[in-house]
């Protein structure tokens, strides 16, 4: 536990920015599941049309920093190459 004032602040705002950082990543993961899921059920169609959904998440959150440049093109790398 933090003892000093400047510490317990510090706390506070690491956990607001952890709670941001984890409904990002949420969001990133819940978007690729659903993609996922429609193609193992052969809807590629569906599939097809969220992927801009996806994609502007995922951009989304490697603008925020959650995720790294090259971590975001292999997830968007992957979400392509399963839908075709």
């Amino acid at each position: 536990m933090p003892i000093t004032k400047s510490a317990k602040k510090a706390l506070r705002g690491s956990l607001k920015k952890k709670a941001i950082n984890d409904r990002n990543k949420k969001l990133v993961k819940e978007s690729i599941k659903t993609i996922e899921k429609l193609v193992k059920e052969k809807k590629k169609d569906e599939a097809k049309k969220l992927l801009p959904v996806a994609y502007s998440t995922i951009d989304k959150a490697t603008k925020k920093g959650i995720f790294k440049k090259n971590t975001a093109s292999r997830k968007k790398s992957r979400l392509s190459k399963i839908t075709k």
